[in-house]
């Protein structure tokens, strides 16, 4: 039997070219969406498992290690890739989008985490792979809510590669840049222009799902931590290293650049209609 793979956000976008990946290779693959029809249509195309996932629900969380028990005897790799997107700046996104965006996109890999961590340790074997993002590293401005969301995502990955490695339970880190998939769908921002730039920046990527899905298959293969998908990102990450003032320079002009727009979106605003 192949080995175990379970994948959230599986019935679209990175988590389904995932899960195409590993099926393409034998693996058993678990789709767990909130999207019920888009989970069984990708389950069947890949001859796959289905399984509805609120990941902000401690229950639909219990249910699917219960299904991995009792279907499975155990799991081998957890994928917390399902996520949402988001814009703004710090003083226009309300307190409701910033518990949106934590609740999908840190708290529910949290809650995956610690689902099925008991289940890993008590087999002395597993592994966890967190999809992150750049802008967890990066820090873009405009991108607040999902840049903490996502660096929160790649603090709680890097501690749980010490914390699990005792038990022979791996951890990775996925950091993405923009991949044009469907998670633009999701898009929350009380500001046109970023969220209009955030969408050119999505269709502009010449990375595809398909290549990254490549690259976190192979992650799981050698048991590397840190995934960073683009090239320009890991080039972009050195050069904040090591030239960290030389890397500040092209994010403030872009910054004034969208400062301006922002302003003319805010004067707009104002006018009376």
């Amino acid at each position: 039997m192949g080995r175990r793979i379970l994948i959230t956000g599986g019935a679209g976008g990175l988590g389904l070219a995932m899960a195409r990946r590993f099926a393409r290779d034998g693996w058993r693959v678990l789709v767990a969406d909130l999207d019920e029809a888009a989970g069984q249509a990708a389950a069947k195309e890949i001859g796959g498992a289905f399984h509805r996932c609120d990941v902000r629900s401690d229950a639909d969380w219990a249910a699917l290690r219960d299904w991995c028990e009792r279907e499975w005897d155990g799991l081998d790799v957890l994928v917390n890739n399902a996520g949402v997107s988001g814009s703004g700046r710090i003083e226009r996104i309300d307190m409701a989008d910033w518990d949106w965006m934590l609740d999908i996109n840190l708290k529910g890999v949290v809650r995956g985490c610690r689902t099925f961590v008991p289940m890993f340790k008590q087999q002395r074997s597993g592994h966890i792979v967190n999809v992150a993002s750049m802008a967890g590293l990066m820090n873009l401005p405009g991108m607040v809510s999902y840049n903490v969301a996502k660096a929160g995502v790649v603090s709680l990955s890097e501690t749980l590669r010490y914390e699990l490695e005792p038990y022979g339970v791996r951890a990775t880190a996925v950091c993405p840049s923009f991949v044009k998939t469907n998670i633009g769908g999701s898009m929350r921002s009380p500001d046109p222009v970023l969220a209009k730039l955030a969408s050119r920046w999505i269709e502009g990527s010449k990375v595809t799902a398909e290549q990254v899905a490549d690259q976190v298959f192979d992650a799981v293969r050698t048991g590397r931590f840190r995934v960073i998908t683009h090239p320009e990102a890991r080039a972009a990450l050195r050069l904040k290293r090591f030239f960290p003032r030389i890397a500040d320079r092209p994010i403030r002009r872009m910054w004034r650049k969208t400062t301006a727009a922002l302003e003319k979106q805010d004067t707009a605003e104002k006018r009376p209609s």
